[in-house]
């Protein structure tokens, strides 16, 4: 199962953000994410209509409402998984890389061998 196919990368970031502080307003998120105030209000849509996010309404001020957005058992298993496979992904890179630089020393060490015979 390819796990990023099913979940925007974008939405990710959002449940990462909104798992440390629900209270984070859309024009926050935006902020810290360096998202479109138009494209966080587009996924935070998708991210409800997934089940991923339920959005609560609440009043902070009697003259403005503000909504908490908690991420769901859904939404809190999809983002383990997503991490999951991030991690996996990037230790399968590190390895590669690392086995990359043995091959190069390797190559570095007998060079430097044929050359002093």
């Amino acid at each position: 199962m390819n796990v990023m196919k099913n979940n925007n990368p974008d939405h990710y970031e959002i449940l990462r953000k909104l798992s440390k502080n629900q209270e984070l307003s859309q024009r926050e998120l935006a902020v810290e994410l360096g998202f479109s105030l138009g494209k966080i209000n587009y996924c935070l849509k998708e991210l409800r209509q997934k089940g991923l996010i339920k959005i609560k309404k609440f009043i902070k001020n009697p003259k403005k409402s503000t909504y908490l957005y908690v991420l769901t058992p859904q939404g809190l298993t999809s983002k383990t998984r997503i991490t999951i496979h991030f991690m996996k992904k990037k230790l399968q890179e590190y390895d590669e890389l690392k086995a990359e630089i043995d091959n190069h020393r390797q190559k570095k060490v007998t060079t430097q061998q044929s050359k002093q015979n």
